[in-house]
């Protein structure tokens, strides 16, 4: 819902639900456990956003608050010996925030952003969250370059998952315990330029993250039950180029993008299924020094449009590192057709069915495969208000 007060003053409401659920079934040839295990989640919230635009900013301010139920059971089976272990769970959280952020335009060469966001959760634990933010932005005169930077806090409300019962007196047996976690608070900070050539357009972007009870998971001994866990802290320092084209023949548009990166956890683990870890610096699980990415946009005539992609990868950590696994590829592929209001596409991911591990380690989660090649249809429908 939006309602306009005048050319300067907008107010928006916009309500949502979110509902999801998953079920696994564990099969008699499953050892050394046979897992089932159903859960379900609801969200329903409400974000109400002002903006304003008073001379030379833009100032935008509100609030958001959102209510989540979870529902989860799971029972394993030691197979052989048909002993089994189960839960129940129901748990509750809420979240309430308060923001507020500038964008001034002092000059048509800079721009300046501030913001500060107040975030209170209520869950399997309570905690408050202050989160400022701040960035700049520089056009070169003449040149048309842009040299952008920004500095932020940022909080992540925790998972609601938890061990209780029978479940716990297991992960004990397994040499595991759990407290209650808490959410993730993350600096990041980012330099970039952007560079015109000849209506082609080149970024490059250094970016930094520091997490403090960085969010990861890990499995309670081979049961296939993953409960979350917080390490003490992690570091991902990366450097991405990209490039893009202008519309080639007016009908397509290619993007490139390169980046290198360096994803770092540190020990000890300070909540949810605390285990024996060692402390200090180690590489996470899902650490990948180089990916690169190409897009084509395409637009055809009849209102139809296309964009296949290509994905490449250096290759996922390899048990606990320092080597990484074998380089890999997917393709991808979207084909759609709009109909004034209304959008049809058909989509395939991974369309070469590529299969590659996406990593083998235990440092936390076990070892996962790349989804095989999947295909789905989407319908869309403009509303006009």
């Amino acid at each position: 819902w939006t309602h306009s007060f005048s050319d300067s003053l907008l107010l928006m409401v916009t309500p949502y639900f979110h509902f999801n659920a998953a079920q696994y079934l564990g099969g008699p040839n499953d050892t050394p456990y046979i897992l089932n295990d159903n859960s379900r989640s609801e969200y329903v919230g409400v974000r109400s956003v002002v903006q304003a635009q008073p001379k030379k900013h833009h100032v935008v301010a509100g609030i958001e608050i959102w209510g989540q139920h979870d529902q989860g059971s799971f029972e394993f089976t030691a197979n052989p010996g048909g002993q089994a272990v189960n839960q129940q769970e129901r748990n509750w959280a809420n979240s309430d925030a308060a923001f507020a952020e500038d964008q001034y335009q002092p000059t048509s060469w800079l721009t300046l952003d501030l913001g500060l966001r107040f975030t209170h959760y209520t869950g399997l634990t309570n905690e408050n969250a202050l989160s400022p933010r701040t960035g700049a932005a520089i056009r070169i005169p003449k040149l048309h370059w842009i040299v952008r930077g920004y500095y932020a806090y940022y909080y992540q409300p925790p998972p609601l998952d938890s061990v209780t019962g029978p479940a716990l007196q297991f992960a004990a047996a397994q040499g595991y315990g759990f407290i209650p976690l808490s959410g993730e608070r993350d600096i990041q900070r980012d330099i970039g330029i952007t560079v015109p050539v000849h209506d082609w357009s080149l970024e490059a972007d250094n970016f930094h993250t520091s997490a403090r009870n960085f969010l990861d998971h890990d499995v309670i001994g081979n049961s296939g039950v993953f409960i979350p866990l917080t390490d003490l802290g992690a570091t991902i320092d990366g450097t991405e180029v990209s490039v893009r084209s202008p519309r080639i023949a007016g009908r397509a548009q290619l993007r490139v993008a390169y980046a290198n990166q360096l994803a770092q956890g540190l020990g000890p683990i300070t909540g949810g299924l605390l285990e024996d870890a060692p402390s200090g610096k180690f590489p996470l699980d899902h650490d990948q020094r180089n990916t690169l990415s190409t897009v084509l946009s395409l637009t055809l005539p009849h209102g139809l449009w296309a964009t296949p992609s290509y994905q490449f990868g250096s290759g996922f950590l390899n048990e606990d590192g320092p080597a990484h696994l074998p380089p890999h590829s997917t393709f991808d592929l979207s084909i759609g057709k709009r109909f004034e209001s209304w959008s049809v596409s058909a989509n395939a991911v991974n369309i070469g069915n590529a299969r590659y591990l996406l990593d083998t380690s235990n440092t936390f989660g076990g070892t996962h495969y790349v989804n095989p090649r999947q295909i789905y249809m989407e319908v869309r429908y403009r509303l006009h208000f």
